[in-house]
């Protein structure tokens, strides 16, 4: 009998509603809009309520960042397996305009990004590239700018 609980939460649209029910991003109301069945492709948004919003009326940086934050780690997972570690090791923000109504940001995990942390790993050792992110706003302005550090290292037989 299978277990209709994992059947709903599996592959990549599973992941998509389980992270739509994930706490963290309940609380800032982000949002995965798409999340490709190849996990190569997101787009996650937020937009402004009550409970993510400033002291000056535009959105809280930590919102802007937490909509930014699993989602390389998450992608690499997916598309290189169980053999390798993959981890978030750093990441920098910057704010470059107040965010205020609906805003996005867009992830792409291309065939050159996964060779090169293929090749980096080969031998065993760890890699650790920093791919960035934009956040813009409905109109397409940068609202922020993040850099993300993953630490990556193929698993010891």
């Amino acid at each position: 009998m299978k277990n209709p609980l994992k059947a709903l939460f599996s592959g990549a649209a599973g992941l998509r509603r389980g992270l739509l029910l994930y706490g963290p991003f309940l609380g800032a109301g982000v949002r995965v809009d798409e999340l490709s069945a190849d996990f190569r492709r997101v787009r996650v948004s937020m937009g402004m309520h009550w409970y993510n919003r400033n002291y000056v009326g535009t959105h809280f940086g930590g919102s802007l960042y937490s909509m930014t934050d699993p989602f390389y780690m998450l992608m690499l997972m997916n598309n290189l397996g169980r053999d390798y570690v993959v981890w978030d090791k750093n990441a920098r923000i910057d704010f470059v305009r107040p965010g205020k109504g609906r805003v996005f940001a867009e992830f792409e995990l291309t065939e050159a990004m996964l060779d090169e942390v293929k090749a980096a790993t080969a031998g065993g050792d760890k890699y650790l590239p920093t791919w960035p992110v934009t956040v813009v706003d409905g109109d397409g302005n940068t609202v922020a700018e993040v850099s993300k550090t993953l630490y990556v290292r193929r698993k010891r037989a």
